[in-house]
């Protein structure tokens, strides 16, 4: 049973930062693509970013020089450094990731894409930015 666990999140000012972790327990492979993804009260889930097997790594423009994500597979941990946090950051920040797909290349495409394919979810942990 492969399970995700999200911790990091907080309430921080604009301009602030947060590291978010998400370990991984219950499997013995290597996850092909891994993200962090976010849903703010009355909108829909988007992507934040994502990093596949490779290391290859995919920003939504949103949160691009600001935000890095970052895998330890030591500790099976992803990460997600948060700097320069704005109030439109607010939201539940999820993690998530597969080992399998539709091809090998789907990880840093399309974003509906991936947050339709991958399987495995945490509880997420909410990140709240006061101006």
């Amino acid at each position: 049973q492969v399970q995700l666990v999200e911790s990091g999140g907080g309430s921080v000012q604009s301009g602030g930062s947060l590291r978010l972790s998400c370990a991984a327990f219950g499997y013995t492979y290597s996850f092909y693509c891994m993200g962090w993804f976010r849903q703010a009260p009355g909108k829909e889930r988007e992507g934040v970013a994502v990093i596949d097997s490779d290391g290859s790594t995919s920003y939504v423009d949103s949160v691009k020089g600001r935000f890095t994500i970052s895998q330890d597979n030591a500790k099976n941990t992803l990460y997600l450094q948060m700097n320069s946090l704005k109030p439109e950051d607010t939201a539940m920040y999820y993690c998530a990731a597969d080992w399998g797909g539709p091809n090998s290349e789907y990880c840093l495409g399309s974003w509906e894409i991936v947050v339709a394919t991958l399987r495995y979810w945490g509880q997420g942990t909410q990140v709240t930015v006061s101006s």
